[in-house]
């Protein structure tokens, strides 16, 4: 089966490390056994060569087309491409692949090959009729050009489903991670090492990109309220536009100074080494559909301390790590709780890292969406959704979407 991916680009958020480049290397690396054979086509540019080389050496074909946003060229070398590889299945991801691959897939003298979409954002609840009538028109107009809308969180379904009236032709599939493995002592004792990290300290890590809406902030105000008798050490990994300021206040504070570090970014480094070697993964943002740093502390067994936002939840469970508001206080107590209990460190990251082997592994996530592509081209009836996947040949187990 071809499947091309169209993406407007593999630029990830400032900072984030997490662009769609990621994503589908993860997920070309574990296409064989399905049968899925992958064509990467990038409206603009991949920026770096990073993901294109790594997508090459699976010897997948990427066509960068290098054109500026929303340029109107997209739609005819995106139809010639389609034909040239012979492409049975569109898989676009973002807003800008989205129209394009409607229109190459739609207009007369285009490919009629079904088309398939990833929605990547939870929105706020519209605050007025009018952008409730907007978004509503948005998903009817998706549901018409789509054979299939995946969400990759059970809380876009919902949002999906209260703009729309209807959950029809959409499908819930988790993005999945390839497994990076678990860290051995040896590993972990040496980056612990490398940031002075004693074997009775408790080491703190959050990567989430420095931009607003993250909340550092609110994390630095958490860091700030944990009691001086616990030895605490909260590396920060990433970058943005927030990083002078958030720099800036550290310095200024004594506390935050004390404890608080800024690891060099890195933006081919998906903090691996750091995250693994943590006994604590701290997230607090503000929004989020389904983040991967987070994933990729459930992977290598590092309990959460995380907001109770978007599809976060659907990755921290009571087994895993705790849910905090999002209030410094109580943040600062979800540490200090865990600094106390080693061996509750323990459970947790134990199960941490079977949640992630269950429900987010890669080779999982490729089977879950060869499921999907099955039912579009066997054109399946889209019925209103009840099961988090497509009926395809692996389906997540009933606990993911339980209420923990």
């Amino acid at each position: 089966m071809k499947v091309a991916h169209l993406v407007s680009s593999f630029s990830a958020d400032p900072g984030s490390g997490d662009g769609p480049g990621d994503e589908l290397v993860d997920l070309a690396a574990v296409a064989g056994p399905t049968g899925v054979e992958p064509v990467v086509v990038v409206l603009g540019s991949s920026g770096d060569r990073w993901d294109v080389d790594r997508l090459r050496r699976l010897k997948v074909p990427v066509v960068e087309m290098g054109l500026a946003p929303w340029d109107p060229r997209a739609v005819g070398r995106t139809v010639r491409l389609l034909r040239e590889h012979g492409v049975e299945l569109l898989h676009t991801h973002e807003r800008a692949a989205d129209v394009v691959g409607a229109l190459a897939t739609r207009l007369p003298g285009g490919v009629p090959v079904p088309m398939v979409s990833t929605l990547y954002s939870v929105e706020n609840l519209p605050t007025n009729p009018a952008d409730r009538l907007r978004r509503t028109a948005k998903i009817l107009l998706r549901r018409r050009i789509a054979a299939r809308t995946i969400a990759i969180s059970h809380l876009q379904r919902e949002r999906y489903r209260r703009f729309s009236g209807t959950d029809r032709g959409l499908v819930v599939v988790p993005n999945g991670l390839a497994d990076p493995g678990p860290m051995s002592a040896d590993e972990r004792a040496r980056v612990r090492r490398a940031h002075g990290v004693g074997d009775c300290e408790l080491m703190v890590v959050s990567a989430a990109p420095m931009r607003r809406g993250q909340g550092h902030d609110l994390l630095l105000d958490a860091v700030a309220a944990v009691p001086v008798s616990v030895p605490l050490t909260v590396v920060l990994v990433g970058d943005g536009p927030l990083r002078p300021w958030l720099a800036s206040r550290v310095e200024a504070d004594p506390v935050l100074a004390a404890r608080v570090q800024f690891e060099p970014h890195d933006v081919h480094d998906p903090a691996r080494q750091v995250i693994g070697a943590a006994d604590v993964y701290l997230h607090t943002s503000r929004s989020a559909a389904l983040p991967l740093p987070l994933l990729r502390a459930l992977a290598l067994g590092v309990p959460s301390v995380a907001s109770h936002v978007g599809g976060v939840p659907e990755i921290v469970t009571r087994d895993t790590g705790v849910l905090v508001p999002l209030l410094a206080g109580p943040i600062a107590d979800a540490v200090v709780r865990l600094a106390d209990d080693p061996d509750l460190r323990v459970r947790l990251g134990k199960a941490a890292r079977g949640r992630f082997l269950a429900n987010f592994e890669a080779r999982g996530w490729a089977l879950r969406l060869r499921g999907v592509y099955d039912e579009v081209l066997a054109r399946v009836p889209a019925e209103p959704v009840s099961r988090p996947v497509g009926s395809g040949p692996v389906t997540l187990p009933p606990s993911f979407f339980d209420s923990r």
